[in-house]
């Protein structure tokens, strides 16, 4: 089954017009043009027209109307591209000595979680860098899996990675999915949907609703991840961006940090991660 808009965004390209490429835009955020328009103080003329390439828009409109449709940095420019201007947001690599900073606050928060995981993934999932707590969860991880690009959900979800060990991989894979597929939704990746459809085809995962419906008592959807010993471990995790970020790479990195379910896990974390970070 295909993530829902999966196939969308061949719009993201930049042959196509910049009016249709704000029609899609538009319609993946499901408003009308009166409804944009009254969001960017607008006439729904002036949209209706700059859709149907009857008008241009000026670099500012072009960014005005992208901000209320909520559309990333990098579909931005290519927006500004398609109506004929440079690009408004630079993509600077993460090792580049202008992200040297940004690189040191990732090393201090992963640090300062410790004895719980985290990691620093790209908007595709794609590790690049975690604390030595994620060295618990990794374990028995098919070494193949964790060659970069390592993709995390894909660690999570493949039969060598750590679904075998995953307690409730129904659970679990279906509310990977979900957040999958509304990231698909929300930015037009294609890769997205790829990744999803791969995800999807792997033994043991599910996409939907039944554990939703079931989960009433709960109020997280925990990971329960059997340990090398047999002991179950539970967590439940937390996703943090750079909300003022107007860099490409940096806006679309996330930290994704795991902290423990229950005492049994806390203890057990302090006891071997704790111990060994702390000498």
């Amino acid at each position: 089954m295909a993530a829902p808009a999966a196939s969308s965004t061949a719009i993201t390209g930049t042959s196509a017009p910049v009016g249709e490429l704000l029609r899609a835009w538009r319609q993946r955020r499901s408003l009308s043009q009166l409804e944009l328009a009254l969001d960017a103080d607008v006439s729904s003329r002036h949209v209706s027209f700059l859709e149907t390439g009857r008008a241009r828009p000026s670099r500012a409109m072009v960014l005005r109307l992208a901000e209320h449709l909520e559309i990333p940095l990098r579909e931005r420019n290519a927006l500004l591209l398609a109506a004929g201007y440079a690009p408004a947001f630079a993509e600077r690599a993460l090792d580049s000595e202008q992200m040297e900073p940004v690189r040191a606050a990732l090393a201090r928060f992963l640090r300062a979680h410790e004895p719980f995981p985290a990691v620093v993934i790209d908007r595709r999932h794609d590790l690049l860098d975690a604390n030595d707590a994620v060295a618990l969860l990794t374990a028995g991880v098919d070494a193949e899996l964790l060659e970069p690009p390592a993709n995390v959900l894909r660690i999570a979800l493949h039969p060598r990675g750590l679904a075998p060990r995953v307690r409730n991989l129904g659970e679990w894979s279906a509310h990977l999915l979900r957040g999958l597929r509304r990231e698909a939704a929300a930015t037009g990746d294609p890769a997205l949907g790829r990744l999803h459809d791969e995800l999807a085809s792997y033994p043991g995962v599910e996409l939907d609703t039944a554990h939703e419906q079931a989960a009433g008592s709960e109020v997280l959807a925990p990971l329960r991840l059997l340990a090398g010993d047999g002991e179950e471990l539970s967590f439940f995790s937390t996703i943090s961006t750079f909300g003022t970020a107007l860099d490409i790479t940096l806006a679309e990195l996330s930290i994704e940090a795991f902290y423990p379910a229950n005492a049994a896990t806390a203890e057990r974390l302090l006891r071997e991660i704790g111990a060994a970070g702390g000498g």
